[in-house]
């Protein structure tokens, strides 16, 4: 049983179903092929380090079992020529231009290079690794809470088109009335609809660690889910609700569509009811009820410290409900619109909008992770690059469902 051909085989019809599919989606056999290929590739790995351990055992008592280390039919135990055979599929995938796929070969643990005296391990000796401090100190972050308000939608496509209906105004299109008898009846002429085309965009970032990093598999998770991708998380706040569009790369935002309505307060006692006239201008509009409200953590707390003239707060004190009834609410909602606290927008502006309905955020796919050390100098500086990316595009349907606020001094 030659176990390192079997693998060679495994990867080569893997190499074969890649190829095979440029420039198109696997289908469904295709990438059941592919699962259960990338499992023998496994199982045989397994395998063959058994084999490397075993042939190791062998080779350090004697015996007429013993391989010779040269001999037909037996695996390799030095490091290049294990390291050579394991990383075929990765040179291979090199030459394709698959640069971030390829594999690592990891040689057995207490295999020695062909040559090499045997010798048994002595506790205590070899040389001392120095301890490597792994806690960092994390720069300000927060939530990113613009994708999870707005409408969420998938795509098989690169891009999406829909139709925005333009504004009905009755001095221009029409309107129904009473007729009287023999009267001529009024006609209507609804308003042209918006050609909207929204095209895929890549939000990607990345980081490097070193090896001594890398060994710690809940560091890397960490480094992954706590820093890479809240900073990605929080690039996308930003952009969908502030992006100009970036001449076609990157996205527009919510603020920068046009035929969102507005609204002023004369002065910040007034900025509360501006919300709530915000509110009616979108139903009045669309007939759509807003559910969000995003505001700067600043503006928000003018809101959440407001008084009444006994001094009592409006939204609850520090340790009661208003008035003395209740608990003391987790950031309450204005006019019950649940507050989108964040950073992203700036601070003097606010906005209300029926986010679930009037604008869609579809993704293709989820945000990809891919780790390689063939990026530029990784290899020979040991360390690794760590890729988030994932591709998404905003579709804002009823830029009428919005409504931007400026907010009182």
């Amino acid at each position: 049983m030659n176990l390192m051909k079997e693998r060679d085989d495994a990867a080569r019809a893997i190499s074969g179903i890649k190829s095979g599919a440029k420039g198109r989606e696997l289908t469904a056999e295709e990438v059941e092929k592919v699962l259960d290929l990338d499992a023998e590739l496994k199982r045989l790995d397994g395998l063959i380090v058994k084999q490397q351990k075993a042939a190791e055992v062998l080779t350090i008592f004697g015996g007429e079992n013993a391989p010779t280390p040269d001999g037909p039919g037996t695996e390799p135990r030095a490091l290049g020529e294990y390291a050579a055979k394991s990383l075929g599929a990765g040179l291979a995938a090199i030459k394709d231009g698959r640069r971030t796929q390829v594999d690592t070969a990891e040689y057995p643990l207490g295999a020695k290079a062909a040559g090499d005296a045997h010798t048994l391990k002595v506790e205590g000796a070899g040389m001392v690794e120095p301890q490597i401090d792994k806690n960092i100190v994390h720069q300000f972050v927060q939530r990113p809470t613009i994708a999870s308000w707005l409408g969420a939608g998938q795509l098989n496509s690169n891009a999406i088109t829909y139709f925005v209906e333009k504004a009905y105004e009755s001095g221009t299109h029409g309107k129904v009335g009473y007729v009287a008898e023999n009267a001529k009846k009024p006609g209507l002429t609804f308003p042209d609809y918006e050609k909207v085309t929204e095209t895929l965009k890549k939000i990607a970032a990345w980081i490097k660690i070193s090896d001594e990093m890398a060994d710690d598999a809940p560091f890397i998770a960490s480094e992954i889910n706590s820093r890479l991708l809240l900073q990605v998380a929080l690039f996308e706040e930003d952009a969908l609700l502030n992006g100009d569009g970036d001449s076609g790369s990157g996205i527009k935002g919510i603020l920068q569509r046009s035929g969102i309505l507005t609204e002023t307060a004369a002065s910040a006692s007034e900025n509360l009811d501006a919300i709530h006239k915000a509110m009616t201008k979108i139903q009045t509009a669309t007939g759509l009820r807003a559910d969000g409200l995003v505001i700067n953590p600043v503006d928000y707390e003018k809101l959440r410290l407001s008084k009444d003239g006994n001094g009592q707060y409006y939204a609850g004190g520090p340790f009661v409900g208003q008035y003395g009834n209740g608990l003391v609410p987790s950031d309450p909602a204005p006019w019950g619109l649940a507050p989108i606290i964040t950073t992203a927008i700036a601070e003097g502006t606010a906005l209300v909008g029926a986010g679930k309905v009037a604008a869609t955020l579809y993704r293709k796919g989820g945000i990809r992770v891919e780790a390689s050390n063939v990026d530029g100098e990784d290899f020979t500086h040991n360390r690794f690059t760590i890729l988030a990316e994932m591709r998404e595009l905003l579709a804002v349907r009823r830029p009428a469902g919005f409504a931007k606020i400026t907010l009182g001094a």
